[in-house]
């Protein structure tokens, strides 16, 4: 059987038996996931009925090229093809007509000094101290070491002392300390050195052996020395930090990266497709690690009544946050990561015991202090759709274990809740957050368009304002109206603005940028200008400042010139991004006429990292990043690294005419991104409701959504104006899911359906490749210029004339402040 492309894993051939009778005895799959999906029985003219329609088991065994396979024992075994020989001949039965060694190979010789085994394929002994053991989880093997190795000194240079042994026959016999001679065939397995041994081919040994020690040292980056360390126990030293925790919820995995920082996204820092770029990725894959379970299920299909490693609400993995190695752990190699094991299966039951690593914890109850008169926030509400699934027909859902539906998957128009219990559970996180988020005004994205569904445009909308008010206990709250005039076709999500009528107050209507061309596959931009309100509540109408929310086209999907992703880390739609951004652009400018005001600033999701094409359009313009200037944090984390797609922009304009001749940026106070959602482990999302045993659910602003709130403050209290010198310090922290098995955004892409945000189909980790090149202008949609392309991470060239397009006014020779550059990594 080789149907099934749904199996997980690369897999061969399978096997099956039936008895006389036609009874299927057992089907099992070479290769694959052990505990993951494996392939099914499809009907053929040689296939027995009770094959059709079962499902194999993948075994996980595989065989490299030259060697056949055979159950021998209880155990795939391979080996050198052995044609018309069964097992016991001319070699007894440890193997396929092959002859037991008489002399002991050490470890090391198996290992040899390269990346993969010099002697595969080849029948060996050898002898070592168990290390770490596997019974349960899918591993079914140990790790052994030779005795007495390890600690500072290293007899074999370049070659490991441990090795992995493949033995489901055996592993449950066995026990950490036990000496034991091993006999069996070496293979490498996903990149990783094994034996695999039979029952046959154990003998525990009562001789003393001299205890292995852990290899205490700062983990290397360099291939090299981690490969002379593969299978040796380690009790790693020096800095760590945690870069990712998407897989935990999925694989029981945290992606670590040694040294201080998280893994930045290349196009964040530098421009798409440049040297800098490029080294920076470089430097990425070599700072990568795993922090495994010991363990290969996959927590939302097999073991869902197994409580989650590493997931807690009481002491929380973030990303971002030191870890540090409390216990030695094992150097594995499996999917192309290097691997910390734990030396047994760890899980939420037994972490107190087993697990070998702490966190430090980086919570914070409230954004950092910005300062100002008033402050502007974006705030992504993960889909909140308040008509649900189950008020529509054709609707399908991810389920709980249990079975009940918690979010939309596809099927039907909604997005979000499946039902008012799971609704009331998004609220209450997303409630939360804004009511400590605290902004003046705040930009939304990810709202229902009530419109689609027969109602006012604003049902969804008032209905958050009404929870939020309720929380508050006040009438804190208000909303912007929709105008008058709208775009004829809209998608079911789109942008809206918040405010506090206490702090601001609305000067004249809001507008939506209806611009059918650049925006018909995203959502279209909605302005509304403010004042701020005195101690007396008196509107300051000079210093009234626009604030337009957006939400980009994402990096997901694309069509026609430019939008394909060419590889340069830029996605999807890039040409779109950037037609957008130059709409959005003369949009500002005449949001900026129209008040008659300096104070433009833009908000929201561009679904761009920061150096990325659509960006420079900005830069171009005269705007500045606002956070990127302000602070080292980042809103959005990505297959393992960090970046921004949401920002505020802030026109910076030397001509400008402003109070007390500041622009926006000038009048900036403080900024800061509050790490409550995309740093936060994607278990606690109210999407995974049930999903586990564990009761991770909790109503806090903890993974309310997947991008984080940028929140910036506005105009010092005595004179209305401020410089950067007032602005926040730079903060410590960073951090960057299509809807997948595990139903999470891919990239920033929420245009589609599925329970963590809508995205493009995946794989069952979420992941999804979104990369692009674009240094210079091409089809691509690039601009052409180097602006904000260099240190400091934004910014225009401060000898570039500038003008900004369609209504901005004309600037002159650009001065941009010196700011600190956010560290690479």
């Amino acid at each position: 059987m080789k149907s099934g492309s749904a199996a997980d894993g690369s897999y061969g051939s399978s096997a099956y038996l039936v008895d006389d009778e036609g009874a299927l005895l057992g089907f099992e799959q070479i290769g694959g996931v052990t505990g993951g999906r494996g392939v099914m029985g499809s009907s053929g003219a040689f296939t027995p009925e009770a094959v059709v329609g079962e499902e194999a088991a993948p075994t996980g065994a595989t065989a490299s090229g030259g060697q056949s396979i055979q159950l021998v024992d209880g155990v795939w075994t391979a080996a050198p093809a052995t044609p018309d020989a069964l097992p016991g001949d001319d070699g007894g039965d440890d193997g396929p007509g092959t002859p037991v060694p008489e002399d002991v190979t050490p470890i090391a010789a198996i290992q040899g000094p390269g990346d993969e085994s010099p002697m595969q394929g080849e029948t060996v002994k050898t002898r070592g101290v168990v290390t770490a053991s596997y019974p349960s989880g899918g591993l079914n093997g140990y790790y052994v070491q030779t005795p007495g190795t390890g600690g500072a000194e290293d007899e074999t240079p370049g070659a490991s002392d441990g090795v992995f042994v493949y033995s489901p026959g055996t592993v449950a016999d066995i026990s950490i300390g036990d000496h034991l001679e091993l006999t069996g065939v070496v293979s490498e397995h996903y990149g990783q050195t094994q034996i695999s041994v039979s029952t046959a081919g154990v003998t525990s040994l009562d001789e003393a052996a001299e205890a292995v020690k852990p290899v205490e040292d700062v983990f290397p980056d360099d291939a090299a020395a981690r490969e002379a360390l593969e299978g040796m126990l380690l009790q790693p030293g020096g800095e760590l930090t945690v870069a990712d925790n998407y897989s935990t919820n999925t694989y029981g995995e945290v992606v670590l990266a040694t040294g201080d920082g998280t893994l930045s996204q290349p196009t964040d820092v530098a421009r798409p497709g440049s040297a800098e770029a490029g080294a920076l990725e470089a430097e990425n894959l070599r700072r990568e690690v795993v922090l495994d379970d010991g363990a290969s299920v996959n927590y939302l299909e097999n073991d869902k009544d197994v409580p989650l490693p590493y997931v807690s609400n009481d002491a929380p993995v973030r990303v971002g946050a030191q870890a540090s190695i409390t216990s030695p752990v094992v150097l594995g190699f499996d999917h192309e990561k290097w691997r910390f094991q734990p030396t047994t299966r760890l899980t939420g039951d037994n972490a107190e015991a087993i697990q070998p690593a702490s966190f430090s914890d980086t919570r914070t109850e409230a954004p950092e202090d910005i300062g100002g008169q008033v402050s502007l926030a974006s705030f992504n509400v993960l889909n909140y759709f308040t008509t649900t699934g189950d008020q529509l027909s054709g609707c399908s859902y991810y389920d709980d274990r249990d079975g009940n539906p918690i979010t939309v998957r596809s099927g039907c128009q909604a997005r979000g809740a499946a039902n008012a219990e799971s609704l009331e559970r998004q609220e209450a996180k997303i409630v939360t957050a804004i009511n400590k988020l605290d902004a003046s005004v705040v930009s939304l994205m990810e709202i229902e368009n009530s419109s689609v569904f027969g109602e006012d445009r604003d049902a969804a909308l008032g209905t958050l304002v009404k929870r939020l008010n309720g929380a508050a206990g006040t009438q804190k709250w208000d909303f912007v109206s929709s105008p008058a005039e709208v775009p004829a076709e809209e998608d079911v999500i789109r942008t809206a603005l918040i405010y506090q009528p206490a702090e601001v107050a609305p000067q004249g209507d809001s507008t939506i940028l209806d611009d059918q061309d650049a925006f018909s596959n995203a959502r279209e931009p909605l302005s509304q200008a403010f004042a701020p309100k005195d101690e007396s509540g008196e509107a300051e109408a000079d210093k009234t400042f626009v604030t337009i929310s957006n939400h980009f086209k994402s990096k997901g999907s694309g069509d026609g010139p430019g939008n394909v992703d060419n590889g340069d880390g830029q996605g999807n739609s890039n040409a779109d991004r950037v037609k957008q951004a130059k709409s959005l652009v003369e949009f500002a400018g005449e949001q900026q006429k129209t008040a008659d005001s300096d104070f433009v600033y833009m908000l929201g999701d561009f679904n761009s990292y920061t150096q990325e094409d659509p960006m420079q359009v900005f830069y171009e313009a005269g705007f500045k990043d606002v956070a990127s200037e302000k602070t080292d944090k980042s809103t959005y984390v990505y297959q393992s690294r960090t970046g921004s797609l949401d920002h505020v922009l802030a026109l910076d304009d030397s001509a400008s005419n402003g109070v007390d001749g500041a622009s926006a940026f000038d009048a900036i106070t403080g900024a800061d991104i509050w790490n409550i959602n995309s740093v936060e482990a994607l278990a606690l999302e109210y999407s995974r409701f049930n999903y586990n045993v564990s009761d991770l659910y909790a109503p806090d602003q903890f993974r309310a959504s997947d991008h984080d709130p940028v929140v910036v403050g506005l105009f010092e209290p005595e004179d209305g104006g401020s410089d950067e010198a007032s602005g926040s310090d730079d903060a410590a922290g960073s951090n960057d899911a299509g809807a997948s098995a595990d139903g999470s955004d891919s990239s920033g892409d929420s245009d589609g359906a599925g329970a963590g945000g809508g995205g493009t189909a995946a794989s069952a980790d979420g992941a999804s490749s979104a990369s692009s090149d674009g240094g210079t202008a091409s089809s691509n949609g690039g601009t052409g210029s180097d602006a904000g392309g260099h240190l400091p991470r934004t910014g225009a060239d401060p000898t570039l004339i500038m003008t900004i397009a369609a209504g901005l006014i004309a600037l002159g020779a650009a001065t941009v402040l010196v700011v600190r550059r956010r560290r690479l990594g």
